[in-house]
């Protein structure tokens, strides 16, 4: 056993070294929760395996389309973005903005590309202050011209498919601008959007124009609708490139409706011909026999491996999904992972993010004696090593979002989360999609009661902090292993953490991982699908002081691929309406 600990040491460290310099209504579970077994390269054949999972049977299919057909997994991107922007306004979109985890399989190497949105330069700390000084309200914020960031999402994945695209960019959006003119049935998901008022952007003007029905009233599910302004704009986008969206009457029509309105918007042609993504060095740490890669700040990637490192320090391997003291710790971990990623994530172009610090394991050890045997008040942001404390965060992060995973047959994988934030973003529209309200993701209130500046407050060309985390997960040769994200604002890194335990720690199948209830616990707030958990679950939490509260929002939106036996096991969530195909296909020549 002592040889194998220094095996796993040594190939751990070597990991970490080669990471550095890269840029259902109910609870199915097993018996007996068993320990999944590692990873094991693909069979020795001229066959592999392409998949898509996606959070729309159609995005799914629109990027199996490309796959099939020869293309990348950048290509497939493209392709099923373009389809989600149509079909899932509601999470995501042109208009927004995007992380991507991508692992090369030539190169064995994992980079991330940031796509989020930036503050227009003309932004200020104060604006979404009143003439008191007093945060203005949400619902008024989200509906305004100040609501929206320039958008990311188009160049980001131009820049990808410029460095990994197999097939010319003008043939990935055929299949989302022939449905937009055509017209898609409206799912039931979407259908319950519009019929909520939950949402301030539901009653926004340019939402109900656009799925007016004849007649009076919005389109429901199983109606057909149609969007031939998107389809013109996808014409031009496949031919024009980016430059569609960036400059141009399309670029023009984005500043002219940002503004309009009272509380209008600061955004400029300059502030959209110069958005530039950035690539950037994936964060990698190990949990149990894989290496978690994550993107870093603006991204939440940090607080991901942080949950996961406090998790080493309990027993939540040795337990299961029906053991309340195994949910007790997940909470407590969780509590103490955001109160620390509230503290310290932002722009690290802006402000100092103490990675290394949130990552030490001595830090991470001395915040895990935290966990108790009971909860109690929140946990304090603690001060880990290279901090300087910054001022207490005031970021409303409401539920949006969706992700996705592409698999090719040369073995590269795209991790991607992507938003407009909230829903139908900031409920304004331009030539068929929706712009973001991506600047409400950065704190109201600029500075706390000591006067100190919030890590995450607004500055013009800053990225608000992120809670996205598209991950890839490697073998111990740094082989792929798997990938997990999530949609849901600030509930994504609990939801993803979910799931990776559930799949890895108590060997679950990844859709039995996924359709798991969610438990959200931050600060004084302990949120769940109380209607999910088994009733010994909720009584043992509750004696340990956790009081399960129903949440709200748009629920989970978790897609997962983890090998098993060299084969693809992937999952969905069932709180969507997502789909994961996987087929075999003939390894191109290139790859064997």
């Amino acid at each position: 056993m002592k040889l194998a600990n220094t095996l796993f040491a040594t190939v751990t460290a070597a990991l970490l070294a080669s990471c550095a310099t890269a840029p259902a209504s109910h609870v199915a579970t097993p018996t007996t929760p068993t320990a999944p077994a590692a990873p094991a390269p693909a069979p020795s054949s001229k066959q592999a395996q392409i998949f898509v999972a996606a959070a729309n049977p159609l995005a799914a299919e629109a990027g199996m389309a490309v796959l099939r057909r020869g293309g990348s997994a950048a290509d497939a991107a493209v392709a099923v973005q373009a389809m989600l922007s149509l079909v899932e306004p509601q999470s995501s979109g042109i208009g927004g903005g995007a992380f991507m985890t991508y692992y090369d399989a030539a190169t064995r190497k994992v980079r991330v590309y940031d796509g989020r949105e930036t503050a227009p330069a003309g932004a200020t700390p104060d604006m979404f202050l009143d003439d008191n000084g007093k945060p203005l309200p949400f619902a008024t914020a989200v509906l305004s011209g100040r609501a929206t960031g320039v958008p990311g999402a188009v160049k980001m994945l131009a820049l990808v498919h410029d460095e990994h695209g197999a097939l010319p960019w003008r043939t990935l959006f055929g299949d989302a601008e022939r449905t937009a003119r055509d017209g898609f049935i409206v799912s039931p998901r979407l259908g319950r959007f519009l019929a909520s008022s939950m949402f301030p952007q539901s009653s926004a003007p340019d939402v109900r124009a656009y799925f007016a029905k004849p007649g009076g009233g919005l389109v429901g599910a199983g109606d057909r609708l149609r969007n031939p302004a998107f389809a013109t704009f996808l014409n031009r986008l496949a031919n024009e490139g980016p430059s569609a969206l960036y400059t141009g009457r399309t670029a023009q029509a984005i500043v002219d409706r940002v503004h309009q309105g009272e509380h209008r918007g600061a955004m400029t042609l300059a502030d959209l011909a110069g958005y530039r993504p950035v690539e950037r060095e994936a964060i990698c740490r190990p949990y149990r026999v894989y290496l978690v890669c994550a993107p870093p700040p603006p991204a939440s990637g940090v607080g991901t491996l942080e949950l996961l490192g406090l998790l080493e320090h309990t027993d939540i391997d040795k337990r299961g999904p029906q053991d309340p003291q195994a949910w007790f710790e997940f909470a407590e971990a969780s509590r103490i992972m955001y109160a620390d990623r509230d503290r310290y994530v932002g722009d690290p172009a802006f402000v100092s993010v103490p990675v290394k610090g949130l990552l030490d394991p001595a830090y991470i050890a001395s915040r895990a004696k935290l966990i108790g045997e009971r909860a109690g008040p929140p946990p304090a942001a603690g001060t880990p090593p290279g901090a300087t404390l910054a001022g207490v965060d005031r970021t409303l992060e409401p539920m949006g979002t969706s992700h996705f995973i592409v698999g090719d047959a040369h073995g590269n994988v795209v991790s991607m989360t992507t938003t407009v934030e909230s829903i139908f973003g900031s409920g304004r529209m331009v030539d068929g999609f929706f712009l973001n309200n991506q600047m409400t993701d950065f704190s109201f209130t600029p500075r706390d009661s000591d006067g100190r500046p919030a890590a995450n407050a607004v500055a013009g060309g800053k990225r608000p902090r992120s809670s996205m985390t598209p991950l890839v997960l490697l073998d111990g040769e740094r082989g792929f292993a798997g990938a997990l994200g999530s949609a849901g604002g600030n509930a994504i890194l609990a939801y993803v953490g979910k799931s990776l335990v559930a799949a890895v720690d108590w060997g679950l199948s990844m859709q039995e991982a996924i359709a798991l209830p969610n438990l959200v616990a931050r600060g004084a707030t302990f949120n769940g699908e109380v209607d999910r958990f088994p009733r010994p679950v909720l009584d043992g939490l509750a004696a340990r002081g956790v009081m399960l509260k129903p949440g709200q929002g748009e629920d989970s939106g978790l897609q997962g691929v983890i090998m098993r036996n060299g084969r693809i096991d992937g999952g969905y969530d069932p709180r969507r309406e997502g789909r994961v195909p996987v087929e075999s296909v003939a390894v191109p020549a290139a790859a064997r």
